[in-house]
């Protein structure tokens, strides 16, 4: 993903400095999140996503790689009933979570719902990515941001991850004509 701010360059150029992706490269991390589509706020943290099949060895790493990391903490928990690996820290003027699971970077839900969301901002345009800052300014985490901007019924992390399944033919029908069925 190209950056696309001057906040999203700078992020990167931390996270170089850090040498996360090079540290984390058998993880195959990604960063997700807002700054990487452009609706981050200046307090947004930057998510660093990870597959990671042997937890107890991987928050090791971590800990040994970024322990020493202003605010640095890490866990071991479930979501989702699976087992999953958080720490997080601070570098510069960011907040850095990573998070490590045993799912394919590319297939875990942060990832997708990024990538769901870049591809409505791209078909709404600036006024709807507008809409969603404005929501976020207020107080709302960005899934309920959109679903709120969508008036998308139920819990709005599953509206997304159903919605990021959907061909573009699909979510173009819905977002523009308000009928998601085929």
């Amino acid at each position: 993903m190209n950056p696309t701010t001057p906040r999203h360059r700078q992020a990167l150029a931390v996270l170089e400095d850090l040498r996360i992706f090079t540290d984390l490269q058998t993880h195959h991390p990604l960063l997700a999140g807002t700054v990487p589509i452009g609706i981050d706020l200046p307090d947004s943290d930057l998510d660093i996503l990870c597959e990671a099949h042997d937890l107890p060895a991987f928050q090791s790493r971590i800990r040994a790689l970024y322990g020493s990391h202003t605010g640095f903490r890490s866990a071991l928990k479930l979501k989702k009933r699976l087992p999953c690996v958080t720490a997080s820290f601070t570098c510069q003027q960011f907040e850095i979570q990573i998070f490590g699971q045993p799912v394919p970077t590319d297939r875990q839900d942060a990832w997708r719902h990024m990538i769901v969301e870049e591809r409505i901002l791209s078909l709404l345009g600036e006024p709807f990515r507008q809409e969603i800052l404005r929501l976020k300014a207020g107080g709302h985490k960005t899934e309920p941001a959109f679903a709120l901007a969508l008036n998308l019924p139920g819990d709005p992390y599953q509206a997304l991850l159903d919605m990021a399944a959907w061909d573009d033919s699909r979510l173009r029908r819905f977002l523009l004509e308000g009928s998601p069925n085929d």
